[in-house]
């Protein structure tokens, strides 16, 4: 019985019965404790939209799910980074040997860099995929011009993070594919040489070029795909999923 229906059937309501009401959980299907917390952070609404959204019977394909692993795999590779910036020394005197020293010393470091290395890969795989499939599916049309276009910046970081996290094992394999691609960029007309210099931090490949893109890779991209994550889940939140094509 509620509290107003106690005061209508003339019974008495005590304060008890005021506060144990406004204790009550509010969503019967969470447990307590998250029911708690949605209740003190005022999201009742929002959750109760998550529970009575309907997924639609064609987004239940499997070719709906690259966007969604892609993001677990981002989550893979932020826990998996975190780890392994804690025995990491982005110096060009210890760089090298840092990354021997967690791949053989460190315990289950093989493990951990195994792990970033290939949901990197994976992760690279299925963004591109994901765009694929909202190209041929026409999901960029509108209204969803500006997800399409968050997904193309997302694209591009994406890129990026494998592109800065390439030279970070400082051996010669990270070098020559730095060089290459930081001369790719050097060959773009008119700001060319300004990119170049910029990406390296001078004209050649030094422990300068290894401090940029160390800091590129995890504090500049992680910022700029977090802000943008957030603008393209809130869209599709919005917009609501394509239909079929």
């Amino acid at each position: 019985m509620s509290v107003d229906e106690s005061a209508g059937q003339g019974g008495h309501v005590t304060q008890g019965d005021v506060e144990a009401h406004s204790e009550a959980p509010v969503h019967g299907r969470m447990p307590g404790f998250i029911a708690w917390v949605t209740n003190r952070l005022g999201m009742e609404e929002l959750m109760e939209d998550q529970y009575n959204r309907i997924v639609p019977i064609h987004a239940t394909n499997y070719i709906y799910c690259f966007g969604g692993i892609a993001f677990i795999l981002f989550l893979i590779l932020a826990v998996t980074g975190i780890l392994l910036v804690v025995y990491y020394q982005p110096t060009p005197d210890a760089a090298y040997q840092s990354v021997v020293n967690i791949s053989t010393n460190v315990s289950f470091g093989w493990w951990v860099r195994s792990i970033h290395k290939w949901a990197a890969t994976g992760m690279v795989v299925l963004v591109f995929v994901h765009m694929l499939r909202v190209f041929f599916t026409t999901a960029y049309k509108r209204p969803r011009e500006l997800n399409w276009i968050s997904g193309v910046v997302l694209l591009v970081v994406t890129m990026a993070f494998g592109f800065t996290g390439y030279l970070l094992p400082w051996d010669q394999k990270a070098y020559w594919a730095t060089r290459v691609g930081t001369d790719i960029a050097g060959s773009t007309p008119l700001i060319g040489h300004f990119l170049l210099v910029s990406l390296r931090g001078g004209e050649n490949i030094t422990g300068a070029t290894l401090g940029r893109f160390f800091t590129l890779h995890v504090l500049v991209l992680p910022a700029i795909i977090i802000v943008f994550l957030g603008a393209h889940f809130w869209m599709i939140r919005r917009h609501g999923i394509s239909g079929r094509l």
